[in-house]
């Protein structure tokens, strides 16, 4: 296979290109919420769908992350699909060093104890089934066990670096597929 001239040759994957080319892809803004004393929250863009029989889902923690000591020993976990309009709310998560639950964030415990946000797009409460460390990273699997999503809404999606929302498809829009 040969390379058109017009392209920048390629180059070593290191950590840094990886971060960069990864930023092309477009990803739903989840928050990960779990139990403690005190509870941990943290936004994160590496979550997806594995099976769906059983229905497993996962997403990825640094080693190093302050949410990693209480994450690494949790039995259940929320999931929260942040709507269009809560790129502050994913801002505070992201955020290191603050009380990520404390007003203006809106929760209340659920199920199992875990922290449940207001508002969000749809939520997962899971039950983490294994962790599995990769790198510097853990992948956890979870399965959900109650799932709550109004069916109205668009998703705040992160993309080469910022927040974004999906062009052209209206609030409240549902589409299905035929499969």
């Amino acid at each position: 296979m040969t390379v058109p001239d017009a392209l920048p040759p390629p180059v070593e994957a290191d950590a840094d290109t990886l971060r960069t080319v990864l930023r092309h892809q477009a990803s739903t803004v989840t928050v990960i919420t779990a139990p403690g004393a005190p509870a941990v929250g943290f936004t994160a863009t590496s979550f997806t769908s594995v099976s769906l029989t059983p229905p497993i889902v996962s997403f990825c923690l640094n080693l190093g992350a302050s949410s990693w000591a209480t994450m690494s020993r949790t039995r259940h976990l929320a999931v929260h699909l942040l709507a269009g309009h809560q790129q502050e709310l994913a801002r505070t998560f992201a955020t290191s060093g603050i009380d990520r639950f404390a007003a203006p964030t809106r929760w209340r415990v659920g199920p199992e104890g875990v922290p449940i946000l207001d508002d969000t797009l749809a939520w997962l409460l899971c039950r983490v089934v294994e962790r599995v460390t990769v790198g510097d990273h853990a992948i956890v699997l979870a399965e959900p066990e109650l799932i709550r999503h109004p069916g109205v809404g668009s998703p705040l999606l992160y993309h080469r670096g910022r927040y974004a929302g999906l062009a052209g498809v209206p609030e409240g829009a549902s589409r299905r597929s035929a499969a």
